[in-house]
């Protein structure tokens, strides 16, 4: 039986997927670019916080703060990130990868540059 991946590495796996996507550390964490915007952003106890997450940008700060009401023990505030950036808990024993890929993904389209949305997105 295979061992599973670790949430970095599955992390790292669902964004360089996406087209054109980059990873470089940003502020020691691995951050993951596309047309020079940052899409997302694995952090594992950042600055003693004990949480393992991915940082993801919503589409604004309304959808962040309806996705912190409804699910609050999944999604969090991103210390030191604008009001429309969540961070999804990836050390649950029930991650649900296929949601993280799909918050990733629309992350990676609120970033990317329009001649990549304008040639079929993802």
């Amino acid at each position: 039986m295979a061992e599973p991946l670790i949430p970095l590495d599955q992390v790292r796996a669902l964004a360089m997927d996406l087209p054109e996507a980059e990873e470089r550390p940003s502020h020691g964490q691995p951050t993951f670019f596309v047309g020079g915007k940052m899409f997302a952003q694995f952090r594992d106890n950042h600055h003693g916080d004990g949480r393992t997450i991915v940082a993801v940008k919503t589409a604004d700060a309304e959808e962040a703060r309806m996705l912190l009401d409804a699910a609050p023990a999944l999604y969090s505030r991103v210390a030191y990130f604008r009001a429309e950036w969540v961070g999804i808990a990836l050390d649950r024993a029930d991650t649900d990868w296929a949601h993280v890929g799909d918050r990733i993904a629309a992350s990676w389209e609120l970033a990317a540059p329009r001649r990549l949305l304008e040639a079929g997105g993802r």
